[in-house]
């Protein structure tokens, strides 16, 4: 993978963030750390289901020899369906340390995470390892995270997908595209979720496309990176990791490399 050409260390550079509607903040800090501008692009926007019916599965879940969240997102919606100190002890697994982080706020105890937070980083944990004849509940939202139930399941263990909340799409508005062309550069596309790249491409006109190909783009793991690869684009680092901070510091290691 290529890295673009050395850029000067005081240059104005921005960060283009994906992550849902109003939940750029923590990346706006990291990146403004680094000197970087945050052009936040939202292509969703979340909603927690309060359903009778989602707390009732969630209710029966209680008992299950696993939990596995997904995101930091599963594990606030959960928590104003049931409280969260209610849960089996031992029995929590977080995709990654922002999501154990979640849990513990809202009254979880004895979560595990992985050190390589992703669904491949989960799955290698040992107490993920022998499922067969287990319950497990994934905790999550519609879409992604398709890894873990078809690897729980081929693990032997009985899969209950538990979805807490959803994504509700958000059109990129004509506005939002003429700032993003008349965006200068350099700029990174930080892509944490292969689902919002996915969702964001049809959007762009393709003089636009080109220009985010041709850009320096950052990952949350190799997986994505591999996405991102398939989907045309050519300057590609990844980062330690999904977190702001690891992002953005991948981000300016890829367009200052003397620096990073």
């Amino acid at each position: 993978m290529n890295r673009p050409a050395y850029v000067p260390a005081d240059t104005v550079w921005h960060l283009i963030s994906m992550r849902p509607q109003g939940q750029h903040d923590t990346v706006r800090s990291a990146a403004a750390r680094l000197g970087a501008r945050t052009l936040a692009l939202s292509p969703w926007r979340l909603q927690m289901r309060t359903d009778e019916e989602t707390r009732e599965q969630l209710n029966a879940a209680r008992d299950y020899d696993r939990l596995v969240f997904t995101s930091p997102a599963a594990a606030e919606a959960a928590a104003r369906l049931l409280p969260l100190a209610e849960l089996r002890a031992g029995s929590l697994i977080a995709v990654g340390e922002g999501t154990a982080r979640a849990l513990r706020r809202r009254g979880a105890t004895s979560v595990q995470a992985p050190a390589r937070m992703d669904s491949e980083g989960l799955l290698a944990l040992p107490a993920m390892q022998h499922l067969h004849g287990l319950r497990v509940a994934l905790v999550t939202a519609p879409g992604g995270r398709g890894v873990i139930a078809a690897q729980v399941r081929e693990r032997g263990a009985k899969l209950q997908r538990i979805d807490v909340y959803e994504r509700v799409p958000l059109p990129v508005s004509k506005a939002t595209i003429a700032r993003l062309q008349a965006l200068p550069t350099p700029y990174v596309v930080a892509v944490s979720s292969g689902e919002a790249l996915q969702t964001v491409l049809p959007y762009l006109p393709p003089d636009l496309l080109q220009c985010w190909q041709q850009a320096a783009a950052v990952t949350a793991s190799a997986r994505l990176a591999e996405l991102a690869t398939e989907l045309g684009f050519r300057n590609v680092s990844v980062a330690a990791g999904p977190l702001p901070g690891q992002l953005a510091s991948a981000a300016h290691a890829a367009l200052f490399p003397a620096a990073g």
